[in-house]
């Protein structure tokens, strides 16, 4: 198993795309920073009342969803790109145990994502209380260190999860281009269409998406549909589905 792991392991780095997709993270945090930045100088020049109403100047709202989906897409090209270059028979041929290929697999893109998600979450929340100083809520995304760590630690906890989830749609669907489609929706679409479709429930359909599980498993959620530890059963549940659906799509088709 380990020299499996060290071979996706060198495969992965040798990967120019992988490159361009962990240093993608550092760009949106870059411009995630510099809304907080102007978030923040909007709110010197506010009264009193228009205070109120101005949300968190926090990066992660725009850093954690771009990071989320560039590491599911390299969980996607972990499985797609082998089979678009043939080297899937190459991989079986070394590793002639499908399920430990997987896991293989697994492994290495669960390491990666979950290293590069807790730093682009951590950074998230230090830059965002470096901008805002002692600002108070609301203009501060967080009112307490541990708060906002504990939100850190949950968002790159979901970068992991859907990093995983990717690398099921890419074994299932053997397509590039099909792989980034269903993790887009999944991420993007279909929580918005909850809410559009049904207005009275779509937010907790919302809230049991990947992307809405974070929140309720740190407990920073306003208005969580489960408790913590149900969360984070749910976050894991998706990442062994995922697994699960990879095994038996790589096991019971010809590469």
């Amino acid at each position: 198993m380990n020299t499996a792991i060290s071979a996706e392991w060198r495969k992965l780095c040798t990967v120019r795309s992988t490159r361009y997709i962990l240093g993608s993270p550092l760009v949106a945090l870059a411009v995630g920073g510099l809304v907080a930045v102007l978030m923040t100088a909007d709110w010197d020049g506010s009264t009193a009342a228009e205070r109120t109403t101005f949300p968190g100047a926090d990066p992660a709202i725009l850093a954690v969803p771009f990071t989320q989906f560039c590491l599911a897409a390299l969980g996607a090209l972990v499985m797609t790109s082998e089979y678009a270059t043939g080297m899937i028979r190459t991989s079986l041929a070394a590793v002639p145990r499908r399920r430990r290929l997987i896991a293989a697999k697994a492994a290495v893109v669960a390491s990666v994502a979950f290293v590069s998600g807790q730093t682009i979450a951590v950074a998230s929340f230090a830059l965002g209380g470096l901008i805002t100083g002692d600002r108070p809520a609301p203009i501060a995304a967080w009112e307490s260190v541990p708060e906002g760590l504990a939100a850190a630690f949950g968002n790159g906890l979901s970068i992991m999860v859907i990093g995983v989830v990717g690398l099921g749609f890419g074994a299932v669907l053997r397509s590039t281009a099909g792989a980034f489609v269903a993790v887009g929706a999944v991420l993007f679409v279909l929580p918005t269409v909850a809410r559009m479709v049904f207005p009275s429930w779509g937010e907790d359909i919302a809230s049991l998406l990947p992307a809405g599980l974070a929140p309720q498993f740190a407990g920073t959620a306003d208005d969580p549909v489960l408790p913590p530890v149900l969360a984070l059963a749910v976050m894991l549940g998706y990442a062994a589905f995922a697994l699960i659906a990879a095994v038996f799509a790589l096991t019971r088709r010809d590469a």
